[in-house]
């Protein structure tokens, strides 16, 4: 699916100016509005390549395609970029356009993974495997999507705090059944670990999430997890922050 011709709904906080909030949610360097690059974020060709700005990596992008490749990426953007230049938006209508393109490229791009994690399970359905394979789904972290007038992650905002975690185990983990326990990445390695029969090591701080895919109840599961980000100075210039993690309270 291209989402051409569909508006998608915009975050309520799109156009955040940040008022009531300690001074760093304002002073990064990740907003749509602002440091969003057109070349390389947006695939926005300048209408000047001779004019200084983010051409460089939107070239190097283009190195790596073959000339299939960068003849498809033209047929595909090059009108967009025409039609952008044609209406030139400015100010809101900038970041709003700007979101449009970047929310259309993400989902492309989800729609791209989740067609090949079906090709994975067709795989296993047709190689006999499915029903004696724990199939698990994760990533590093969540994303901004457009909320707080956002991209990329790092801050402890909701948004990008929760991961996706999926995991298919049949016959053990009931189908669509939901578990809202805290749990983290650490947690991955004791639980590979423990499935296979393997002794976890006494110095890995992590939980096997056995008990929870079986449907259990452990006793002393925590009720808290600990954020630290410390990446400052540095890209997107987040300032350093941390905080503690409850079912309710942050």
């Amino acid at each position: 699916m291209t989402y051409e011709g569909i508006d998608i709904p915009e975050p309520p906080t799109l156009l955040d100016d940040y008022s009531g909030r300690a001074f760093p949610a304002g002073d990064q360097e990740m907003s749509i509005r602002d440091h969003m690059m057109p070349a390389y974020d947006l695939k926005i060709k300048p209408e000047n390549p001779e004019v200084p700005g983010d051409i460089g990596n939107l070239a190097r992008t283009y190195d790596r395609m073959t000339d299939a490749q960068k003849a498809d990426w033209d047929a595909a953007y090059d009108p967009r970029n025409a039609a952008f230049y044609a209406a030139n938006p400015q100010g809101d209508d900038l970041v709003r356009w700007y979101y449009q393109r970047y929310i259309k490229d993400y989902l492309r791009c989800i729609a791209g993974i989740d067609d090949s994690i079906g090709r994975v399970l067709d795989y296993l359905d047709e190689s006999g495997l499915a029903e004696n394979t724990l199939v698990i789904y994760s990533s590093d972290q969540g994303f901004y999507l457009g909320e707080h007038g956002w991209y990329d992650k790092r801050w402890m905002y909701e948004e990008s705090l929760a991961m996706p975690l999926v995991i298919k185990w049949p016959g053990v983990t009931q189908p669509g059944s939901v578990n809202d326990k805290l749990v983290q990445n650490l947690d991955y390695a004791p639980t590979f670990l423990s499935l296979a029969g393997v002794e976890v090591p006494e110095d890995m701080q992590g939980q096997s999430l056995g008990p929870l895919l079986r449907g259990e109840q452990p006793e002393g599961w925590r009720d808290a997890i600990y954020y630290h980000y410390y990446g400052y100075p540095a890209v997107h210039q987040v300032a350093r922050h941390y905080g503690i993690r409850t079912e309710r309270y942050k």
